[in-house]
């Protein structure tokens, strides 16, 4: 779609970013469906965090921005860590089955992509102030929430390609079992 980062900031419409976010838990499930443990478990090298931690940092930090933009807008919430929200460590690992992770991220997303259908031009203009990184407009913060998830499909998309076939151990083959 855009060929840069540079180009995706300044090229994100309000309407984009909504887009955009709203799409992450669909193309998430369309990626990993039908994935086991053992592939969830997949590490294509020792640098590389499990598949199953990629998705999981993912679910965390969408629904840990979700709640900062929901507390921003409700609350006022005037100071976060923005970019800590968008981006904590890489230590999640999926804690429970993959499937109920993905449903609740959606639910949460489809409250925080309601709330930003309602909001006008002051609401995404309001700035949230980052202690170690600034001040932020609410759209910035949702253009950097849309880098940071974009990569992340792809880096799962681009593992998921990578993982070996699962191995065929042929038809099962009944044993009797002897009393």
């Amino acid at each position: 779609m855009y060929s840069s980062n540079v180009e995706l900031e300044e090229e994100l419409t309000a309407a984009d970013a909504v887009l955009l976010m709203s799409s992450v838990p669909e193309r998430i499930g369309d990626l990993v469906y039908g994935l086991d443990e053992a592939r969830l478990r997949y590490r294509h090298g020792p640098a590389f965090p499990t598949l199953g931690g990629l998705i999981g940092h993912l679910l965390d930090s969408g629904t840990k921005v979700d709640g900062l933009l929901r507390h921003a807008h409700l609350d006022g919430l005037a100071t976060a860590d923005v970019r800590a929200t968008i981006d904590p460590t890489h230590d999640d690992e999926l804690d429970r089955p993959l499937q109920e992770a993905l449903e609740d991220f959606a639910r949460v997303r489809r409250r925080t992509i309601d709330l930003l259908h309602g909001w006008g031009k002051s609401e995404w203009e309001r700035t949230i102030v980052d202690p170690r990184g600034g001040a932020f407009t609410l759209l910035e913060v949702c253009r950097m929430v849309t880098r940071h998830e974009i990569a992340h499909i792809a880096q799962i998309r681009n593992l998921t390609v990578l993982l070996p076939e699962p191995e065929d151990l042929g038809p099962f083959q009944r044993q009797d079992v002897i009393p």
